[in-house]
Parts: structure tokens; sequence; C-alpha cells
């Protein structure tokens, strides 16, 4: 037994020391060398192994694609995690994102030497499929942001409409910075034509369905301030005309009793009217009569 187990733990001690030895060879020359265990499980398993050279060749060529993947995949997170807040994601990450997505897409269209699927290899060779799984979650992040409302239709650059929004907002903040210490009435009455602008603009974007994240959170951003931080209003032209017709509407049943009420009483004194002169009347004769 204690031979048993003497042998056992030489055996793992030398597991150990392949392993060591393949993370070595694998950092000293970019993963191009095959590692021991990989060597081991070729001389035990013939039957299951391509050649050498050509497993060698395809094992380079898609982990150069996997490293290049990762490259990309942690340059796009760190931009994202990094405007988060305030958040402006589209305008700052997508050429990060169209990088990755290059990447990608040479993984699911590349082959490997003996017409080896990359796409198979790393994306699908295990029940976890973490890599396709980390796609999926930042592809899911990029199209809840609607990036692509804001960039160019080759998605090369931001959108003029989105560059023109950004200017007006910018507008609106720096004229909130100068008064923002001061008496907020002021700023209320000075701010009201670059800020009524800006929200004219974000509802036609809207309409337009060019809206994406980064516009949606710096509009939400200034509303607030606006209405919440300074208190100020802004009363929507389009809304005078339904808000006189509601008035007009409150005000009808009381003008239509009042009216109805006028009228009753000014008919009530012409029936009484005649009833008093004839009255009147008699009254005279009577006293004539006694006279």
């Amino acid at each position: 037994m204690r031979s048993l187990n003497g042998v056992l733990c030489l055996l793992f001690s030398l597991s150990l020391m392949l392993d060591q030895i393949s993370i070595r060879a694998s950092d000293a020359s970019g993963d191009e060398e095959r590692t021991a265990s990989d060597f081991q499980e070729n001389i035990f398993f013939p039957s299951l192994s391509l050649s050498m050279s050509e497993e060698q060749e395809i094992t380079k060529y898609c982990l150069d694609l996997m490293h290049e993947y990762g490259r990309t995949y942690s340059s796009l997170a760190s931009c994202l995690v990094s405007s988060a807040r305030p958040v402006k994601v589209c305008q700052n990450c997508y050429g990060r994102n169209n990088s990755f997505q290059e990447v990608f897409a040479n993984i699911s269209t590349g082959m490997g030497p003996g017409n080896m699927s990359c796409e198979e290899v790393l994306f699908r060779s295990d029940r976890l499929m973490l890599l396709i799984n980390l796609y999926n979650y930042l592809e899911d992040v990029w199209t809840v942001s609607e990036c692509l409302n804001c960039l160019s239709k080759d998605r090369g650059s931001v959108s003029n409409t989105t560059l023109y929004f950004l200017d007006l907002h910018n507008q609106s903040l720096s004229c909130f910075e100068k008064y923002k210490q001061g008496n907020y009435s002021k700023l209320c009455v000075d701010c009201r034509p670059s800020y009524k602008v800006l929200n004219d603009f974000y509802s036609k974007m809207s309409n337009n369905n060019s809206l994406c994240i980064d516009i949606e959170d710096a509009m939400n951003m200034t509303r607030h301030l606006w209405s919440t931080t300074y208190k100020c209003s802004l009363q929507r032209e389009e809304n005078v005309p339904v808000i006189a017709v509601s008035s007009f509407m409150l005000f009808l049943p009381l003008i239509f009793y009042l009216s109805n009420y006028l009228h009753s009483e000014q008919k009530k004194r012409k029936l009484m009217h005649p009833r008093r002169v004839k009255s009147s009347h008699s009254l005279k004769n009577s006293q004539e009569k006694y006279s």
C-alpha cells in the first residue's frame, strides 16, 4: 500500500512538473510549441491525434485568433466601464466595438489548415462555450444601447445629428454653469432659449428614431437639472390651445347655469310687473270712492 501511494505521489509530482514545463514553453514561444502533456497524449493515443505538424499549425492559427479575441474583448469591456457614468458608451467605444466584431467575424469564417473551423474549436467544442457567451453579453449591451442610431452608416464615426445635439447640450450646460451659484430665477430666464432649442431638437430626434443611450442619458440629466435642481419650467407652446379649450370646458357649466338663472329672474320680474300696476290702480279707485 505504501508502495502504491509512493507511486501515485510520484506520478502526481511528475504531472505537476509537466504542467509547469508546458506553461513555461507556452510563455516562451507564444504558444507556438506543443506542450509536454499534449506530446504524451500523442504517444499513448496515436489514433486520436492528427499528424504533429498539422495539429501544431491548427493550434497556432486558432490560438492566435483567440488571443486577439481576448485583447479586443478586454479593450471594449474596459471602455464600456469607464464610459458608464455619464453614459458615453456609443461615442467613446464604437471603434473598439468595430475591432472586436472584426475578430469575431474572422473566427466565425476562418479556416485553419486541414479545413479545420476555428469557430468549432473555440466557440462550440465544450459545454461552457465561454467565448461565444462572452460575445453574446457584449452584443446585448451594444444592442440595448442602440448605438447604431448615433453612428454614421458605415459605423466609422459619430453621426452629424448626434454631434449637433451634443453641441446644443453643451450650450445649455454652459449657460447653467454661469448662474448655478447665483439667482436661479435669472438662470430660468436667460437659459430658457438654449434649453428650449435643445428640448425641441431632442423631440425631433425621438420622432425620427435617432436616439441612443448617450443622447437619452444626457437629456434626462439636463431635464433633471432644469426642473428639479433649478426649479425652472418650460411651457410648451403646443399646450396653450389645449389649456385654453380645457379651461373653457371647465367653466362652461358654470356659465350655463348662471345665464339660466339670470334669464329666469328677468322673466319673473316681467310677470310680476302688471300685477303691481293693477293693484296700485285699484287702490286709487278705492280712495276716490271713499272720499
